[in-house]
């Protein structure tokens, strides 16, 4: 689905009344593309956990700003919702992409209780490439583990993600990973161990740009170590599917709010 197609849906869909936008454009780094967006709960009470969502656009496209779909229904549910910008190919390659999100996500450690928000309870989220980038940073050892901000994370959830796709052999794979001299690191099913957080990783069956294998793959692996995952299957929905899914129009072809709403609540 093009991101043109995204900013038009994102602007007419209407938007859940119980959350609003508190904070726009706040800077977590020094370049254009490093800022982010908060959305909350209309009422709050107390420091609420917080979800750090992250878009996809296969590492070169996305806007934060076609997403207040998203982080308005996770706000209405009753946490603090983060989305941030990160900067894409071609201007950097990987993995400074991931270096930005663990950039905001230490931002969101750092200052998020000024916004109403709990660092001590956070997930990790994601749709697609977005999806990747939510699962690196809370599997690989060179992102938040490297940071000491693991333990912020409660739990992780993937929509649509890939997670295992080595050897590369299609034309976003290849431009994104072909050049790295360690491309085993680059998948998450590799990064597995028993210390991996709680994760929900939810699939659309009819996926034919990442297939649900991804998906299945790493939810046997995560099993596998002891991990507890949820492994949901969409039947009818494709790649764009399980996003589009929390928007309000568009929530009755498929319960993914609802299953995440369930799952977010058994560890936040």
């Amino acid at each position: 689905m093009g991101f043109s197609v995204l900013s038009v849906a994102n602007a007419l869909s209407p938007k859940d009344r119980a959350s609003r936008r508190i904070a726009h454009d706040v800077a977590y780094g020094t370049v254009e593309r490093q800022k982010l967006d908060i959305y909350a709960p209309t009422k709050t009470d107390g420091p609420l956990p917080v979800i750090f969502f992250i878009y996809g656009g296969s590492w070169n496209d996305g806007d934060r700003g076609n997403y207040e779909f998203a982080g308005r229904a996770l706000a209405a549910l009753g946490y603090v919702a983060v989305i941030a910008d990160y900067r894409l190919l071609p201007e950097v390659e990987y993995p400074a992409f991931l270096e930005d999100c663990s950039q905001a996500f230490a931002w969101v450690v750092d200052n998020i209780a000024q916004y109403g928000g709990d660092y001590t309870r956070i997930a990790l989220m994601g749709h697609s490439a977005g999806a990747y980038n939510a699962l690196m940073l809370g599997l690989s050892p060179d992102h938040l583990a490297r940071l000491g901000l693991i333990a912020h994370v409660r739990c992780m959830v993937g929509l649509s993600g890939p997670y295992d796709f080595f050897p590369f052999d299609g034309r976003i794979s290849l431009r994104t990973f072909g050049a790295v001299r360690e491309p085993r690191v680059t998948q998450p099913i590799n990064l597995v161990t028993s210390a991996a957080p709680p994760s929900f990783l939810g699939m659309g069956d009819q996926d034919k740009l990442v297939y649900p294998r991804n998906s299945v793959a790493l939810a046997a692996k995560l099993r596998h170590v002891g991990v507890d995952v949820s492994e949901v299957h969409y039947p009818r929905l494709g790649h764009a599917g399980p996003l589009i899914a929390l928007a309000r129009p568009a929530r009755f072809i498929a319960p993914v709010l609802g299953d995440v709403a369930a799952f977010l609540k058994r560890y936040l």
